[in-house]
């Protein structure tokens, strides 16, 4: 059968199949994608109206309309009130094009009598490498990083790692900011021009004070380095630690950022399976006895939210001394515990920690700002061993000078004065209560028929976890599938396959539940679960 295009707006060149394995609705979100990708389709296009390019198209309004919902909750369109929907002003990295569908399905949308030229080329790009592209720009154009599940945007239940924004004091942090803005033209001039790379002074020794008393930490303000949120403290950590082909051991299911600074770096990221006690170092071992680094989320495992055992924290910090190789603590959302205090951090349980001969010291603490108060700040920091933190601050000089001076001298004044102390002991109190309603929502509604949620000690989501298992050809659960079918209802919930190199022996959605009020997470839960029981 011929394909048919939308003879009115030729600039998409959306070509359909009915004969193809990949729905006509996966067809239609893809050439569109594809077509914005380009840049066929410019930033700000207006679309067609669904029930026009239903019509042009011979499909049906919905298969348009779930099409369009898609390519909005991604980022690629936006809709406006009584006007239409438009291509957005900024849309999301070009290396998405590569990994919606499958192999199977984009041979299906250029088969029939013969391939379209268009399907022609399009498969051609996606197979051949980027023209003029170093080794590292070829590694980082086949990335699917974290940032690629639309967390940009209004917030949309259940968005994973969002803290509650809502909730943040503005009129206070905006007290604050003017009250620097006034001081006197010398003091303000020093805060304007360029400041050190390693971060202002003041917050250093904030964040130091800070992870000693509250964290457990072993910490001088001289090992601190501000960076632009824990993502550039990964990159550096790749950077200046890593060489191309170095083995790393990987959470596996783990932090996408966290592996795709590593695999930039060209190292060999190798998946070490997590169990009840957290990262399995003996299995590390198996696998990878060379192992450069390891990378870890002791105190909180993203995303299965289970923490590190005394017993294996030990016996991954004897390894790393053993073996020579350099732990990297990921700390994202400690402050979060409901049923305890927060645990102290690995890097405290280092012996050989800020007090001990240059060089003992095998972990590197990350810290971020995002979780505790809001991401857009772009503030985190890391925790260098003493006789690295030179090498990290002169790094961190090469990537972009310093972090905006204003805003750490801000955020130092917030800490100094006991605001962020405050703050977060709000917020462990409001994420519990919102926690709750989560879990109520899946019990009380129908939610539950199709996820099964467990309550958590600690963090920013639940893991839902598949009721029954269908799984694919190979046993691969089909939680990506029903990701999917939330994201078509207007529903954010990555599947935990996402997260995993092997894949899991069953699935499950990530339910974020910080960021929303009692009343919009039962309102979700509902749509989820009518989605759900709809596929």
């Amino acid at each position: 059968m011929r394909p048919r295009r939308t003879p009115s707006a030729p600039a998409m060149l959306v070509a359909l199949d009915p004969d193809a394995s990949a729905t006509l609705q996966q067809q239609l979100y893809a050439g569109l994608r594809d077509a914005i990708l380009a840049g066929r389709l410019a930033a700000g296009a207006q679309l067609p109206a669904t029930r026009l390019l239903a019509a042009e198209l011979s499909v049906s309004r919905t298969t348009v309309a779930l099409a369009f919902d898609q390519l909005r909750a991604e980022g690629y369109v936006t809709g406006r009130p009584r006007s239409g929907t438009f291509v957005a002003a900024t849309i999301p990295d070009r290396t998405l094009a590569v990994s919606s569908l499958s192999g199977r399905g984009r041979r299906g949308i250029a088969s029939a009598n013969g391939r379209t030229r268009l399907a022609e080329a399009r498969v051609q790009h996606l197979q051949s490498p980027q023209p003029g592209l170093s080794a590292r720009g070829e590694r980082l154009a086949g990335l699917t990083v974290a940032s690629a599940t639309a967390p940009w945007g209004v917030p949309r239940a259940f968005r994973v790692g969002l803290p509650a924004i809502d909730a943040f004091p503005a009129a206070l942090w905006a007290r604050l900011a003017a009250r620097r803005w006034r001081r006197p033209p010398a003091e303000l001039s020093a805060l304007l021009a360029y400041g050190a790379p390693a971060g202002y002074q003041p917050l250093r020794e904030a964040i130091a004070a800070y992870v000693t008393t509250a964290r457990g930490g072993r910490c001088a303000p001289e090992q601190v380095i501000v960076v632009g949120g824990a993502q550039q403290a990964l990159d550096l950590v790749a950077r200046v630690l890593l060489d191309p082909g170095d083995q790393v051991w990987m959470e596996d299911p783990g932090y996408l950022g966290a592996r795709s600074a590593l695999q930039a770096a060209g190292a060999g990221v190798v998946a070490v399976p997590v169990d009840g006690e957290g990262l399995g170092v003996g299995e590390g071992e198996r696998r990878a006895p060379n192992a450069r680094l390891a990378y870890v989320s002791p105190s909180h495992q993203f995303p299965l939210g289970g923490t590190m055992s005394a017993a294996r924290r030990l016996q991954l910090l004897a390894w790393a001394a053993r073996a020579g190789a350099w732990i990297v603590e990921d700390d994202y959302d400690s402050e979060f515990r409901y049923a305890s205090r927060p645990l102290p951090c690995l890097q405290g349980m280092d012996v050989t920690g800020g007090g001990a001969p240059a060089g003992a010291s095998r972990v590197v603490y990350v810290g971020t700002f995002s979780k505790t108060l809001f991401p857009a700040l772009r503030l985190g920091y890391l925790v260098a061993p003493p006789a690295l933190a030179e090498a990290f601050a002169a790094a961190r000089s090469v990537a972009d000078r310093h972090a905006p001076t204003m805003e750490q001298a801000v955020l130092a004044d917030f800490i100094a004065e006991g605001h962020f102390a405050r703050h977060v002991r709000r917020m462990r109190a409001l994420y519990a209560e919102r926690q709750a309603a989560l879990l109520d929502a899946a019990e009380c509604g129908r939610l539950g028929e199709h996820l099964e949620l467990r309550p958590a000690d600690a963090g920013m989501h639940l893991m839902g976890w598949l009721r029954e298992r269908r799984g694919r050809a190979g046993g691969v659960p089909d939680d990506r599938e029903r990701s999917t079918v939330a994201v078509a209802a207007g529903i954010e919930a990555p599947p935990l396959s996402r997260y995993a190199l092997v894949p899991p022996a069953r699935g499950a959605l990530l339910l974020g539940y910080a960021a929303f009020a009692p009343p919009a997470i039962r309102r979700a839960a509902d749509q989820l679960a009518a989605a759900l029981a709809a596929r």
